[in-house]
Formats: structure tokens, C-alpha cells, sequence
């Protein structure tokens, strides 16, 4: 006889706004207790130090975190100048001074070289593995690991205000793997000064924006599911940019038993024109409710992924 799951099958994201000096393996253990949900876990690790937009899957949804991963995210920033710091946050030790303060004009013309496809090395206080390690774990041993500049992609990057002398605040747009805490760095040694970052926010992660988000300390005053409930986004979520297609309820019972369907020419020429270069996946709806992560090939769609949902989405 198989072992019945502990918790309640709750499916859907939560938008968290995570607090300050909260790892996001944290942060997810506790929302998974509010709802006491079978499953969870986050797409984009957020540092301790930073604040804003962690989306937490529950339940079904955790299927589709491979999809948000890849999202674009958004970030403001606070550098404070006259320090430069091992980790290049505000925790780490200083190990360069300067009397250099970089104004705004200084700043916004240095900008430009930081966005678009640029090459980027990654700060060794950093979760890239090398040779089996953390780079952080090898950093901390007192081990200088040697990191590659990769490509990064960084939509936009501009000044938000100078709030005094010492600091200025920076918004970017970037794709996945963009390091902060290097922009900064890189930045800094642009413009001849020394720099770390003394605050950071994530604004967005794909579709998961401020508007959207809820704190902890909220979540744990409600006291109760219902009220829980309420803030729980549908699994789809996570897919804005895949195309979705609603099927039959016959076609709906093939594909969660694993079986193809087949499509009609106007259903593969729309489906064609709405999926993102080099993508085949294509999500299938029926009354309302998610039923299969499909890839389409040959006029039929494979599903890759089943889903278990009822109408609650819970």
C-alpha cells in the first residue's frame, strides 16, 4: 500500500517579497508550513542580504519552476562609494579605500558599456562550482578560485537618485546569471573609485512583480488556510509565455494517461506563430484547469508534463 503524502496537495505560486537576512531555503520551509503543502521550493536563489520577489511553487506548480529560472529579472541597487569589500556587499571585509566619489553624470555615462550582451566574471563569493566546489566555500578557506567571464545579457541600466554624496541608486533589467554585486565591482573600477553594494531589491522575476507580492510577516499573521488561499496565484503563472491551447475533454483524459493528440493545420500554424524561437512547449487547458506541458511536433502535442488539478487548483 502506497505512502500517503504528508500535507494538503495545495498547487500555486506565492509572490514573496522575502525579508532582509533571510536565505530563500528559509524563507520557502516557512510558507511551506502555512500552507502545509505536500511540496515546494523557489525558482532564483535571493542572497540573505537582499530583499524583494521570490516566487514559491507549491505542489503542481513546483513542475514549472524550470520555466521561470530562466526569466528575466529586475533589480534596484544601492552602491556606496569608498569601499570596496571581498564579497562587494556590506558583510564582507574592506580591501581598498578610496576619496574618489563618482557623481551622476559620471555614473550614467559609464553605463552604457554595462548593457546589452557583455562579458561577465562572476564574484568568487559566488555558488558557481569549481571542480566540484563552491566558489564561496573555496573563497571563505582562503582560496582565490579562479572564474571565466561568461556571456550576460542586461536589457537596461540606469540611475534612479543620489540620495547624498556617498551613494547612488541603480535599476537594471537583466537576464539570468547577471551578477549585481560584479556590476558593481566592474563599475566601480570604470570610474577609478571604490564601491559595494549597501542595498539590494529584486522588483521582478518574469511575470512576478511587486504588485503581486506579500510578505511573510503578512502570510503569518492570517492565521488560518483560507485566508492563505487567497494569495495563492494559479500554476500557469510561471508559463506567460507559453502558448496556451484549450482541448476537448477527451483530449484532456489522452494526454494525463501519457498519449499524444493530434492537432489540426489552423491549431499548428497558430500555435506556430505565438511560440518563442526555439521553443515547442505548448500548455494545454480544459474548463479552466491546467492539464499538460506538451511539446508539439509532427501535428501532434506530447505531453511532457501532467498535471493534477481540480478547478480550485489545489
Amino acid at each position: 500500500m502506497a505512502r500517503r503524502k504528508k500535507g494538503d496537495a495545495v498547487s500555486g505560486w506565492i509572490c514573496l517579497d522575502k525579508p532582509y537576512d533571510l536565505t530563500s531555503t528559509h524563507a520557502v520551509g516557512r510558507v511551506r508550513r502555512l500552507f502545509n503543502a505536500q511540496k515546494a521550493g523557489h525558482a532564483g536563489t535571493l542572497d540573505p542580504l537582499a530583499t524583494g520577489i521570490l516566487p514559491i511553487a507549491l505542489g503542481e506548480a513546483t513542475k514549472t519552476v524550470p520555466f521561470l529560472v530562466d526569466a528575466d529579472k529586475a533589480y534596484r541597487f544601492t552602491i556606496a562609494w569608498g569601499r570596496t569589500t571581498a564579497t562587494y556587499d556590506r558583510e564582507g571585509e574592506v580591501i581598498d579605500q578610496s576619496d574618489v566619489r563618482p557623481d551622476r553624470a559620471a555614473v550614467e555615462a559609464a553605463l552604457p558599456a554595462f548593457v546589452g550582451e557583455i562579458m561577465q566574471t562572476p564574484p568568487i563569493y559566488s555558488a558557481i562550482k569549481v571542480d566540484g566546489e563552491r566558489s564561496y566555500d573555496l573563497a571563505r578557506a582562503g582560496e582565490t578560485p579562479e572564474l571565466k567571464p561568461r556571456p550576460v545579457v542586461v536589457h537596461m541600466a540606469r540611475v534612479a537618485k543620489v540620495p547624498d554624496i556617498d551613494h547612488i541608486e541603480i535599476e537594471i533589467e537583466c537576464g539570468k546569471g547577471t551578477y549585481v554585486r560584479a556590476i558593481v565591482r566592474d563599475l566601480a573600477l570604470a570610474l577609478g573609485a571604490c564601491g559595494h553594494v549597501s542595498a539590494l531589491r529584486r522588483t521582478r522575476v518574469g511575470p512576478f512583480t511587486e504588485d503581486r507580492a506579500i510578505t511573510l510577516e503578512l502570510l503569518e499573521e492570517f492565521g488560518h488556510k483560507a485566508a492563505h488561499l487567497e494569495h495563492l496565484l494559479p500554476v500557469e503563472t510561471a508559463l506567460d509565455d507559453i502558448p496556451e491551447l484549450a482541448v476537448t475533454a477527451e483530449d484532456a483524459f489522452r494526454l494525463k494517461q501519457g498519449r499524444p493528440i493530434v492537432l489540426v493545420p489552423r491549431q499548428v500554424e497558430a500555435l506556430k506563430a505565438r511560440l518563442t524561437p526555439g521553443s515547442r512547449t505548448v500548455s494545454t487547458m480544459a474548463g479552466g484547469v491546467m492539464i499538460a506541458l506538451c511539446e508539439m511536433r509532427a501535428g501532434k502535442l506530447e505531453p511532457t508534463r501532467v498535471f493534477h488539478l481540480d478547478k480550485s487548483g489545489d
